[in-house]
């Protein structure tokens, strides 16, 4: 193994995954970490974590398991993925995870760009931009678990790290690799260790992979992996070879557990014309619908279309029902029942499921004790379709603001082989 990734949550896992596979690696991506070693065929293996909103201490313990099992892989090269709006809170857990992995691989520095163009995802000056909104007025700002209020990476990171924060800007990443790596030898003299890079096109991305040739340690959104393969590439370490996709035909199913913009708009372009469940929180804790109900309404429902069951729902109500019943206490539930209902759809013969939120992929995936997923062809940027290895499942993980607003269609078409 080449590149050893450690990705905080399922669907940004499948995000980095998606990027490393078009560039030309050969990727598995892990659910946890593994029990063996890997294949030596892999190039690109990237541990797939539920640590974005667990307690920052558990966060790094697991991260730090994570690196242990790479690093016995022979991994030359390091990333840690968070999310491309920088989900997290002032106590963590993006920079103690960084400062642990740091100090484990004694490395002494690391950039930080989670920058992806392509999604809508810049940074300018160090602040984190949505497409032509600062990520505090993006909707962000409403996120039930991390709500992002300061667009200013570096002032938000310096809340979590115990180094001093850097910056290379936008003027001198357009100058190319080179210069950036003059930048960030010049932060590392000023004992600013951990360096936020800006970048504002995926030419910027590809300027500061080859600048990361070297580093030990990578870390930000998957659009920065865009310049990764490349490095390995000239060094004559890829094998440019890997396998064809299989699809899938067998009955499909949706489940959503975001409230993002984005999914919400798709949730109510889909049941316009499919047969949708809404779960309402408050009834969920309230015990006045269960997982056997849910599972029941969309196995009867699966041999026609393909049932939408969700959760989404407007960031009042979801903030209404957190203040009655606890922010923790919601997402546990949420989660138990998201894992639970796809346990008892794939019992029922679903074979196509299409998951939106990345806690509730993570539940998802946990719930269904998948091991590892092989990496299919494109949905949406950001969003490949994924196979389980170890059974015929085939499966689409989506961050909450990626695709279009019609994904939900476009996912089970490519899963099932389909032109869009």
């Amino acid at each position: 193994m080449l590149l050893g990734c450690i990705g905080d949550d399922f669907t940004g896992s499948s995000d980095l995954a998606n990027t490393l596979a078009k560039g030309g690696m050969r990727v598995t991506q892990y659910c946890g970490i593994p029990d063996a070693s890997s294949d030596p065929s892999v190039e690109a293996g990237i541990v797939a974590l539920k640590s974005r909103t667990i307690p920052p201490a558990e966060a790094v313990a697991l991260s730090l398991k994570a690196l242990e099992w790479l690093m016995a892989q022979g991994c030359r090269q390091f990333f840690f993925k968070y999310c491309s709006t920088f989900d997290s809170t002032p106590e963590g857990n993006i920079g103690p995870v960084i400062d642990a992995l740091l100090a484990r691989l004694g490395a002494d520095r690391t950039i930080v760009c989670p920058a992806f163009p392509t999604t809508g995802r810049t940074v300018y000056q160090g602040h984190l931009f949505v497409g032509d909104r600062l990520l505090s007025e993006s909707g962000m700002e409403q996120h039930p678990l991390t709500p992002m209020t300061d667009p200013d990476i570096r002032r938000w990171l310096a809340s979590q790290t115990e180094h001093a924060v850097g910056h290379v800007p936008e003027s001198v990443v357009t100058r190319g690799a080179e210069a950036i790596r003059a930048a960030l030898d010049g932060e590392v003299s000023a004992c600013r260790p951990v360096v936020v890079v800006d970048a504002v096109r995926d030419e910027d991305l590809q300027a500061i992979g080859r600048a990361a040739r070297d580093l030990k340690l990578v870390t930000g959104g998957s659009g920065i992996a865009l310049g990764l393969p490349d490095n390995f590439r000239q060094s004559g370490l890829l094998a440019e070879s890997r396998g064809g996709w299989e699809p899938a035909r067998g009955p499909a199913a949706i489940l959503s557990g975001s409230c993002s913009r984005m999914t919400r708009a798709q949730v109510a372009r889909y049941r316009e014309g499919h047969p949708a469940l809404e779960v309402r929180p408050e009834d969920l804790m309230a015990g006045r619908v269960t997982v056997a109900d849910a599972a029941g309404w969309a196995l009867a429902r699966m041999a026609d279309d393909a049932p939408l069951v969700f959760t989404s729902d407007e960031p009042a109500a979801v903030a209404a029902a957190q203040k009655r019943y606890g922010r923790e206490e919601i997402a546990s539930a949420i989660e138990a029942f998201f894992a639970e209902l796809a346990r008892r759809l794939a019992a029922g013969g679903v074979e196509r499921l299409v998951v939106a939120g990345g806690e509730t992929s993570g539940a998802v995936v946990e719930g269904l004790r998948l091991p590892a997923l092989e990496i299919g062809p494109e949905i949406a940027p950001g969003v490949p379709a994924v196979k389980a290895t170890d059974r015929p499942l085939w499966l689409s993980l989506k961050s909450g603001n990626f695709g279009g607003a019609e994904f939900f269609e476009t996912a089970l078409k490519t899963l099932e082989g389909s032109s869009r």
